[in-house]
């Protein structure tokens, strides 16, 4: 079972099986949508999920009949409301300072070094494209449908969705979330030194040149293939047996 620092308004945090986390959005009576307690649970859950050694992999899904309906309007509206400064100049002052830490709500999914499956059903609107974005792996049901709503609200998406954006379709939410932690099983009986190792290495590379990456590539290897991990899978798998490797 997780510890109660994943005890949230929120965010249900749940261990489905050994090494797996499935981080659940929480509020289906209103379809999810994100207001001010959302982003800053996710900031404090991927923050403290980066360095949990419980955990290998984390899947990512929505409780209720949709994955989310995007940014809570209402309590955006009532938290603009609730500031008092007109003049141009400071309320656009005001709302830039808004907008980096709701896009740290997301990066921090990128950043996290544990691979993060996303497992989208029915609607995933404005916000929820930008989250599953940062993620590694996005899986989605045959009712899955997106909305990039902020163009349909005068916006340009601000929080990812322009910067960073399924693999697998499955039948329905049951069966989607079967694949979605079949896969994470999967990924979280894997070096976690060589998981975690990848997916900082593929970050990496989004942002550099091809050389620059096989150079740091190199530099990060020159460590990691010290590791016991590697001794440990080569010698199971001359044995066919399942390695069994020690948290990260």
């Amino acid at each position: 079972m997780c510890s109660e620092k994943y005890s949230f308004e929120t965010l249900s945090v749940t261990e489905p099986s050994k090494y797996v986390y499935q981080v659940e959005m929480n509020r289906p009576t209103k379809l999810n949508a994100m207001n001010m307690e959302f982003w800053s649970e996710m900031r404090t859950c991927f923050s403290e999920i980066a360095g949990d050694p419980n955990c290998r992999v984390v899947v990512l899904s929505g409780s209720g009949r949709v994955f989310t309906a995007g940014l809570d309007l209402k309590a955006a509206g009532d938290m603009l409301l609730s500031h008092q400064e007109t003049e141009v100049g400071r309320r656009g002052f005001l709302l830039r300072s808004l907008i980096p830490p709701m896009q740290e709500s997301f990066t921090v999914i990128e950043k996290c070094p544990k691979p993060v499956i996303a497992a989208v059903h029915n609607a995933c609107v404005g916000g929820g494209i930008d989250m599953i974005s940062a993620c590694d792996i996005r899986l989605c049901s045959q009712d899955a449908f997106f909305v990039i709503k902020e163009v349909d609200l005068g916006l340009a998406a601000d929080v990812g969705t322009l910067q960073r954006f399924r693999s697998r379709v499955f039948s329905d939410k049951k069966t989607l979330l079967a694949g979605a932690l079949d896969l994470a099983n999967s990924i979280s009986k894997k070096s976690p030194v060589a998981i975690q190792g990848s997916k900082v290495n593929l970050v990496y590379a989004r942002d550099h040149s091809v050389q620059e990456s096989l150079d740091f590539q190199v530099a990060w290897n020159s460590l990691m293939l010290q590791s016991e991990d590697l001794p440990k899978a080569v010698m199971a798998g001359m044995q066919k047996e399942a390695p069994e490797f020690s948290k990260l």
